[in-house]
């Protein structure tokens, strides 16, 4: 029994991390205790358990991020990260604590009832902050923008007619002439203002980062060649780079489908079959952004002078699969508009599920080429 292998449930949060021991047969697992959430800690930890080779460390996904597994990983222990909303929970269970959390995840470790997320590395994972930092400061602007309306909206403060659209340059130049005569009214419009400035340099020069670290990032490659795609532009690919990582750990695109969440939900038994909607048990930035793109194609299937200077610089195999892609997904499109009769958002989001194969296409053809290469 000394060489059995030792399954440890980690319970992590900002300070501590709860430890739980389940051996190997069919014993009831057991609380070691409560460390602090430090890397001498827990190398001092691992040292106290055994040898390393018979050690494997699960720990729940959450806010403290990955350093814990690149802790353990560096300190030559196999460790996992879990998925949360995958971890199976008995029916009638009100008691929540650390110590029976860790109790849990030992026991389901064991029982080999719990699946591992994707660990980016540094380079993925700092892409994935910029990137996710630039989707924070949009909406920041959508509702800085919102409060300007409503304030003016409760002034009855209208825009002239021939301004047909806001937040324009000459909306802006409108905004910044209006007078009050309150102080306590014009300063708060004038703080409103400031904010919904300041808020589009954030998100101008978040975008500008982006762009730069398009050309530098390790997939750099990968980020140009989807862009072949039509209604794929760089923040887009950026975002699908930075969320995905490696296209090699999906063996099919059906794999990729199902980690955004874009499949849609079955129950069959028997004879009987039933599907619903998508399952949205996913990475949501993913979904969102194929979402998006696929819109573009309930258009004809057109190279544009935009397109094709991003074409030129794409090997035949990927831009072969991008005109491929237009021709096939804008059929598909017409066909369920058309003759099918399905609303245009479920028509879309069925075009963002093929999209997503098109994507792994071109995004594998670039990582063999590269790895022959």
């Amino acid at each position: 029994m000394n060489n059995a292998t030792k399954y440890i449930g980690m319970d992590v949060s900002k300070e501590t991390i709860a430890v739980a021991i389940a051996e190997s047969g069919r014993e009831e697992p057991r609380f070691w205790g409560t460390i602090p959430h430090k890397p001498e800690a827990v190398r001092k930890l691992l040292k106290q358990l055994g040898e390393k080779e018979q050690l494997e460390v699960c720990y729940e996904a959450g806010p403290t991020g990955y350093e814990l597994y690149r802790w353990l990983t560096s300190m030559g222990v196999s460790c996992i990260v879990v998925a949360p909303s995958l971890i199976p929970k008995r029916a009638g269970d009100r008691v929540k604590t650390d110590r029976r959390d860790a109790l849990r995840l030992a026991q389901l470790f064991r029982a080999g009832e719990l699946t591992s997320v994707y660990v980016p590395d540094r380079d993925t994972e700092a892409l994935r902050d910029l990137v996710r930092a630039r989707e924070d400061a949009k909406e920041d602007l959508h509702r800085a923008r919102q409060r300007m309306v409503k304030f003016l909206l409760r002034h009855q403060i209208h825009q002239p007619v021939h301004l047909k659209k806001r937040w324009t340059k000459s909306y802006k130049k409108w905004l910044g002439a209006l007078k009050f005569e309150r102080t306590a009214e014009h300063y708060v419009f004038q703080d409103y203002l400031h904010v919904v400035l300041e808020s589009e340099h954030r998100l101008e020069r978040l975008e500008n980062e982006i762009e730069r670290e398009s050309t530098t990032a390790p997939q750099a490659e990968v980020i140009q060649a989807v862009q072949a795609l039509r209604g794929v532009g760089l923040v887009t690919a950026v975002t699908l780079v930075a969320e995905i990582g490696s296209f090699a750990r999906f063996r099919n695109p059906q794999q990729l489908m199902a980690y955004a969440g874009i499949v849609p939900q079955e129950r069959s038994s028997g004879d009987s079959s039933w599907r619903g909607r998508i399952t949205k048990s996913g990475n949501a930035h993913i979904r969102r952004v194929v979402t998006e793109a696929a819109w573009q194609y309930r258009h004809r299937p057109a190279m544009t002078e935009r397109m094709q200077v991003k074409n030129q610089k794409q090997e035949p195999a990927v831009q072969a699969i991008a005109w491929k892609a237009q021709h096939r997904l804008h059929g598909r499109y017409f066909r369920l508009i058309v003759q099918r009769g399905k609303q245009k958002c479920v028509a879309a989001t069925a075009i963002a599920r093929e999209l997503l194969g098109f994507i792994w296409a071109i995004a594998r053809e670039v990582e063999q080429t590269r790895a022959v290469g």
